[in-house]
């Protein structure tokens, strides 16, 4: 079955939601990058939280950014998601192994450390709309709740979830945003807060084989689909593009290059796709300057 995301209200119009199944995404980004399970956790719930985000903006070429950088051991993550589903990202460091938490569980809000989280929105404006805000709690879907909360005014629910299998591979993972709507009434926020006390995991509801929907509907009352979009880990690098990075570097830099060595090598950092240059393609570039 294919990654999605689906987007729809409750009845009432008390709230509106987001709901992901992102196992395939999670796992392709996760082998590409050979992440140790903590760094799958972060990895992916950073990359499911940005897809649904990016599924609030307006346009199929809106893209919406995702980077935390703090002091704990994984450095940082970086995950870009657009319009139309496509979402890559990779972590600084993916071969982050630290003990679980005394509960048994990942302790993703240690490899993190003390961090930021900056979100960047390319609406096709002249400058990109920046929020950002501290992690407070590392665990990420907490933060991006604080996210929403102070840099877009919006009360919400972020969860998300990663479930590594013991061959450390994704067994499951997907996320769910629900947000308030300007008329909510008091007791729809009541009874929302009564059932997120007793929800488990949002894994061990997909572990049950339990669709999004179904998960949703737990949580919320007579919820209308919208919306059902499929979503992916898709780059967008190419040799072009390369060759921009290339140019970026300056003239004189790149004649040293071209000095020097008789061929080089550039990885994409979010997909690990190498492009090599030659000496000739390289002062070919050169002549062009």
């Amino acid at each position: 079955m294919k990654d999605y995301i689906v987007r729809g209200t409750d009845k009432e119009r008390n709230f509106r939601f987001f709901g992901a199944n992102t196992k395939n995404m999670i796992s392709i980004a996760c082998e590409k990058h050979q992440t140790t399970p903590v760094v799958s956790a972060a990895l992916g719930r950073t990359m499911t939280g940005a897809a649904m985000m990016a599924r609030m903006l307006k346009r199929d070429t809106d893209r919406v950014s995702v980077i935390i950088k703090g002091d704990g051991p994984i450095g940082g993550i970086v995950v870009e998601a657009d319009g139309t589903g496509n979402v890559k990202g990779y972590p600084y460091n993916p071969s982050v192994d630290i003990p679980n938490k005394p509960n048994g569980k990942l302790d993703v809000s240690g490899a993190i450390g003390n961090a930021v989280m900056t979100v960047m929105k390319d609406l096709g404006l002249k400058e990109p709309y920046t929020g950002q805000v501290p992690m407070l709690s590392g665990e990420i879907a907490e933060d991006f709740t604080l996210y929403f909360a102070d840099s877009e005014q919006t009360n919400s629910v972020v969860i998300l979830g990663v479930l590594i299998d013991v061959d450390y591979s994704i067994k499951q993972a997907g996320g769910i945003i629900i947000q308030v709507l300007p008329n909510v009434a008091d007791e729809a926020i009541t009874e929302l807060e009564n059932k997120l006390s007793s929800f488990t995991s949002i894994t061990k509801h997909l572990d049950e084989n339990k669709s999004i929907e179904e998960i949703v509907s737990t949580l919320l009352e007579d919820i209308e689909i919208m919306e059902k979009t499929e979503v992916a880990f898709k780059c967008d690098c190419s040799k072009y593009r390369m060759e921009r990075g290339l140019i970026s570097i300056g003239k004189a830099e790149l004649q040293e290059i071209a000095d020097e060595e008789e061929s080089v090598e550039l990885v994409c950092h979010f997909c690990n796709q190498k492009y090599d240059f030659s000496k000739n393609e390289i002062e070919n570039i050169l002549s062009t300057l």
